[in-house]
């Protein structure tokens, strides 16, 4: 079983394209539905280790530009909204 550990590294940027793109390739194989149950229970746990890692390296990457925009109060700088 998948170490789910709430808190993993956080990823140097080449590895986070590298983890979004096998994650976006484990939805695409679920979505299409041949998977075994147990293939697609083991693509799930492996898509939520992948997507916890990436969510840890935005939110260290968010981080970093609060503390470059303001870096005596970085809770107090204001958050930015991607564009669509």
């Amino acid at each position: 079983m998948a170490n789910l550990d709430s808190n993993p590294p956080t990823l140097p940027p080449a590895d986070f394209e590298q983890a979004l793109d096998e994650l976006e390739r484990l939805v695409a194989q679920m979505e299409g539905g041949e998977l075994t149950l147990e293939e697609s229970l083991s693509s799930f746990e492996r898509g939520i280790g992948l997507f916890r890692q990436c969510q840890q390296s935005l939110e260290q990457a968010e981080l970093r530009v609060r503390l470059l925009l303001d870096p005596d109060a970085p809770e107090s700088a204001e958050p930015f909204e991607p564009r669509p």
